[in-house]
């Protein structure tokens, strides 16, 4: 019988619900053993949705366990880095969601457990890479389709109806940069294998949600960014949408260009009435990104069993949080900022 990947989780979020549903059911080469949350709640909910036999509301105990060969890391973004660290000390393979930490000092931290563990695997979750479009674009790009990149687009809109929900992921969410725009970072750093940032300028403001005044933050933000090879990269993050969650990216390169995701959607249908044409956009983040979910998991069950790097790594962690940073800051001062 072929081995399976045993995973304990940590983190029972509305994402790490998601992230527990998709590795039960939909990662065939792993078994989801064990579920940690402070919440004892909603770890025995979890617990008796997925028949999940090992449930537990400390970390600790849960690294305990001989059985658990990998842990899934679905925490709050300020105890990333600390539960990468401990799970990795523990002899735990380990797989973080994004960001990596809020400072790169909790980084640091990440990366020289890492490091401290060349045995073990460990992965990031910068999941637009496992979303099959993405790929097929990176594809065209390395294969020279589209010439030298000159630019990259990318947009990232969650829709209007998850506002309540926004605001009150406000305070602990790092703000539009650290929280939306790094996705789309990371994306650019893939596309470009790794090019350096020079000089980056964040702009945006407060256009209807006055509560991101008190985290000095912006409602809807953008942002550009110059490489060091001259490549230049403009983002726009906003939380408030009116047609659904919204993503889309363009590469224009100097033979040719990519476009990915400008109709927000899962299906071709088209509505034809009296109010016109329409198509019906993605609801959540979660129906936009569902594949791209579930395929980073199967390829992190996979570069364990096998025995293979994950090519998205601790340090894609720190380099993207580090322009999100700065960025940040160029927004919060109003000005212009070469990288440090």
């Amino acid at each position: 019988m072929k081995k399976k990947l045993r995973i304990g989780q940590i983190g029972l979020g509305r994402l790490g619900h998601y992230h527990a549903r998709n590795t039960a059911r939909s990662v065939p080469d792993a078994e989801l053993i064990a579920v940690c949350d402070m919440d004892e709640t909603k770890v025995k909910e979890v617990q008796e949705e997925l028949d999940i036999p090992n449930g537990y509301t400390e970390f600790d105990d849960m690294l305990k366990n001989p059985d658990i060969d990998a842990v899934t890391v679905i925490s709050s973004t300020s105890l990333h880095a600390e539960h990468v660290k401990m799970a990795l000390d523990a002899g735990k393979h380990v797989f973080t969601e994004k960001p990596l930490g809020f400072t790169l000092e909790e980084c640091k931290k990440a990366e020289k457990a890492v490091e401290a563990h060349p045995e073990l695997k460990f992965m990031i979750g910068f999941m637009r890479r496992y979303d099959h479009s993405y790929q097929q674009a990176k594809e065209k790009i390395d294969n020279g389709d589209i010439g030298r990149i000159i630019l990259v687009r990318s947009y990232t809109q969650d829709p209007i109806w998850n506002i309540e929900g926004a605001i009150a992921f406000g305070p602990q969410s790092g703000g539009q940069f650290v929280d939306m725009n790094i996705h789309d970072i990371d994306l650019i750093r893939w596309f470009t294998g790794g090019v350096e940032a020079r000089n980056m300028w964040g702009i945006g403001g407060i256009y209807e949600f006055e509560e991101y005044k008190e985290w000095n933050d912006g409602d809807n933000v953008s942002s550009l960014v110059q490489f060091e090879d001259d490549t230049m990269a403009f983002m726009f993050a906003g939380r408030a949408a009116a047609h659904g969650t919204n993503v889309e990216t363009e590469i224009i390169g100097t033979r040719g260009t990519l476009r990915i995701g400008s109709v927000g959607t899962d299906s071709l249908l088209e509505v034809m009435s009296e109010h016109g044409i329409s198509r019906k956009n993605y609801t959540d983040f979660q129906l936009r990104w569902k594949d791209a979910y579930i395929n980073e998991i199967n390829e992190f069950v996979d570069c364990v069993l096998n025995d293979r790097q994950p090519g998205t790594t601790v340090y894609d962690g720190t380099k993207s949080l580090e322009i999100a940073l700065r960025l940040r800051e160029s927004f919060e001062t109003g000005k212009m900022l070469p990288a440090k």
